[in-house]
């Protein structure tokens, strides 16, 4: 009884390892527990840091003297008789403070599309595993349903051959089909195996992940089709796409940046008010300051040229990320319409045919209306057959993936 105990308590454990969650689920999961995006926000929490720096001005300066030694009356520290004190302010000239609130604030920006960029790369990843394990997990069930005819079959001849019944030829034939399908079973759970622990570092979920999707969507997400033609996902992937916008925006960013630098050449003020109280020309007197640094070259000559070497970098930057992001488009696009045309000519008749005549198969040779040949000819087929179908769609379905990628923005129907 206690035995009987335990194996539920282990039957129960590992049903309760797994979690079934539809692709939008995981996609909550994601959001709210992938550690990388939540380490990537606060990179704009920091950008915002940046612009409040750059609004603080230089804090006052406050500097005074006592008399340190009085040769007339033989004193030393006559404070009562002898001191002073001033108070400065640095001003800023030529916009500097504006230029600099300016960049910092292009800066954050930048993190924005950073962090946008990181979203859509992760939210592939998220996705591409989510189907990937859909399928690997259909052809694990396949090659299952397989290997449990052949083995039980082979079982039977290796009784049969010792006792000279059946030829040991016949059973090599047989062990050699169980062998490829336990060698695909191996590969498949070995894929499993990184897909599911790639679902959990994206979600944060420690369990594992059975997808929740059904034929019928499947189906359906296979068949969508997306909006335009080449040269409208072009212009989509031209307005939408986080990499490309971050190039764009980098452009101004260096242009703000040089902005910056050529105002740094500008003196800045120093402006105050000083007291003293017998060294001047007066008694008590109250004196304004005003100090500025002679112009006499640009202190920051090299830092302007740089940044706007920096400006034509990055333009050129623009118009190669501009060409490549068309051509991955184009082949991407390209990609998923021979993909889509070559899956939709299997009809799901044909898919229905084919699973018949597996029936049908395993059926005759039992009631032995064909040869032993016959059969693992056609279960060698079968089995290479039942692999491709699978791997076509769930390759289709990347390309699809793919292309959500590079456009970002709603392309299918």
């Amino acid at each position: 009884m206690n035995k009987i105990a335990g194996l539920f308590v282990v039957i129960s454990s590992m049903i309760s390892a797994q979690q079934q969650m539809s692709l939008l689920e995981c996609e909550n999961a994601f959001q709210q527990n992938n550690l990388q995006l939540l380490a990537e926000q606060y990179s704009i929490n920091m950008a915002d840091a940046d612009i409040l720096q750059a609004k603080i001005w230089e804090l006052p300066q406050v500097s005074g003297y006592i008399n340190a030694y009085n040769p007339q009356d033989k004193r030393v520290l006559d404070a009562g008789r002898a001191k002073g004190f001033e108070v400065t302010q640095l001003i800023y000239m030529g916009g500097k403070k504006k230029n600099e609130i300016a960049f910092a604030k292009s800066n954050k920006e930048l993190s924005q599309l950073q962090f946008s960029q990181l979203l859509v790369e992760l939210r592939t990843q998220l996705h591409t595993n989510y189907y990937n394990l859909y399928y690997e997990k259909l052809k694990l069930e396949n090659t299952n349903k397989q290997l449990g005819y052949m083995n039980d079959l082979l079982k039977a001849y290796k009784v049969q051959s010792a006792k000279g019944n059946v030829s040991l030829k016949d059973e090599v034939r047989l062990q050699s089909i169980v062998i490829q399908l336990n060698n695909d079973k191996v590969n498949i759970n070995k894929n499993l195996l990184e897909f599911e622990q790639n679902l959990k570092v994206l979600t944060g979920i420690t369990e594992n992940i059975e997808p929740e999707i059904s034929e019928e969507e499947a189906k359906l997400v296979l068949t969508a089709q997306p909006f335009g033609d080449n040269d409208e996902l072009k212009r989509k992937a031209l307005e939408n796409n986080a990499d490309y916008l971050f190039i764009l925006k980098l452009i101004d960013n260096s242009k703000l940046y040089a902005q910056w630098q050529k105002s740094l050449n500008v003196p800045d003020l120093n402006v105050g008010a000083e007291y003293d109280q017998a060294s001047g020309t007066f008694n008590n007197e109250i004196n304004l300051k005003v100090g500025i640094h002679i112009p006499l070259w640009k202190s920051n000559k090299g830092n302007v040229e740089k940044a706007n070497y920096a400006i034509k970098q990055n333009q050129k930057n623009a118009e190669f990320q501009k060409l490549n992001l068309e051509t991955k488009v184009q082949s991407a696009f390209q990609i998923w319409k021979t993909q889509y045309d070559q899956l939709s000519e299997i009809k799901s008749t044909d898919l229905s045919n084919l699973d018949l005549v597996y029936d049908g198969m395993l059926k005759n040779f039992r009631n032995g209306n064909i040869s032993l040949i016959e059969f693992t000819d056609f279960m060698e087929s079968y089995r290479q057959t039942a692999l491709q179908i699978y791997d076509m769609k769930n390759d289709l379905m990347e390309s699809a993936i793919q292309l959500n990628q590079l456009v970002q923005t709603k392309i299918f129907y």
